[in-house]
């Protein structure tokens, strides 16, 4: 048999089930997943959301029972979105964003205190408490105030690093944002232990809706294209890692996943030496749900071939509502 013959024969490389296992470069393990919450203003309420299935929004008194069994198998990470539903709360600029008593600050301070040791993130935007439903402050002609939008956003951050969280996600995608909230970590004494995690390559689409029933996040009007990235933009994705690496991020988000494995592939090659994370979004996971519903495929097959494929584009964590049940079921233990 000739060498050519020879190198030709590859399936005795992966035969068997660890062999197999072997040819991945990226391992999922339960540290490359975070599990998305949804706190709100509400201290009791633990409310399904109909369109995420199997998700709820929880208030604060419901967060420790909830958490303490994943954390007892596993989980490591969290990332917190703030629902304020009091009447009255949302208002131009989103003032109450990062209110002491509102459920961002007290979900934190609630985590931090009854699991010292889990990485709690903090997703950083105005949408879910602006009356508008934009993601910062706007000018008379409805486009965002860069500079103001700036100064709230760094001002939240700020706020959530000094209640307690590891790290902060600005997903608000206004040109300046990370400069802005280094500066003030930095001046707050606190960006040597506050990763900053930037959504650089956040795209607009369809994908989001079920996170906006979650969050109550949807523009009053008009829509988030001229922020958001179009998902055509591979290369404008490109230019915004680049920037936000140079303002100082410590990692880079890429949003949705499983629609721009291209993009995440991108941003490990130019991000090589920072985490790379990206976001299974709320309309992929329902998506993944539906067509198991129908029997299209089995449901565990496809939640873990979809998240394999984010850890083979690059992605070094994971975002994603499966988190609960990969823990709970133990589709990693196996």
């Amino acid at each position: 048999m000739s060498a050519t013959q020879i190198s030709s024969i590859l399936q005795g490389g992966y035969h068997h089930p660890l062999s197999r296992q072997w040819q991945a470069e990226r391992q999922l393990t339960k540290s490359a997943l975070v599990y998305p919450l949804f706190i709100t203003d509400n201290p009791d309420e633990e409310t399904l959301v109909p369109s995420l299935p199997g998700q709820c929004r929880r208030g604060i008194n419901k967060l420790v029972p909830f958490l303490t069994p994943l954390v007892e198998r596993g989980l490591r990470s969290v990332i917190l979105f703030g629902v304020p539903l009091a009447p009255d709360v949302k208002d131009a600029t989103g003032s109450q964003a990062s209110a002491s008593d509102g459920p961002v600050i007290l979900g934190v301070k609630t985590i931090k205190k009854a699991f010292p040791h889990l990485f709690v993130m903090c997703d950083v935007c105005l949408c879910e408490y602006t009356s508008h439903g934009h993601c910062g402050v706007l000018n008379d002609d409805g486009t965002l105030n860069q500079e103001e939008s700036c100064k709230r956003i760094a001002v939240t951050a700020v706020d959530y690093a000094l209640a307690g969280a590891d790290c902060v996600a600005p997903s608000d995608m206004n040109d300046g944002r990370i400069l802005a909230i280094k500066r003030g970590l930095i001046k707050a004494g606190v960006a040597h232990k506050t990763m900053l995690l930037s959504y650089a390559a956040k795209f607009s689409g369809c994908l989001y809706g079920p996170f906006r029933d979650a969050a109550g996040s949807a523009p009053s009007f008009g829509d988030r294209k001229c922020y958001q990235l179009p998902s055509t933009a591979r290369g404008l994705a490109r230019r915004a890692i680049q920037r936000d690496l140079n303002e100082g991020a410590d990692g880079i988000m890429v949003k949705p996943a499983g629609w721009f494995l291209d993009v995440l592939s991108d941003a490990k090659e130019i991000a090589r030496d920072v985490p790379i994370s990206c976001y299974q979004v709320s309309g992929e996971f329902a998506m993944i749900h539906a067509a198991a519903e129908k029997g299209v495929f089995d449901l565990k097959a496809a939640a873990m071939e979809s998240l394999q494929g984010m850890l083979r584009a690059g992605a070094n964590t994971i975002l994603t509502y499966f988190t609960e049940q990969i823990l709970i079921e133990g589709w990693l233990d196996e």
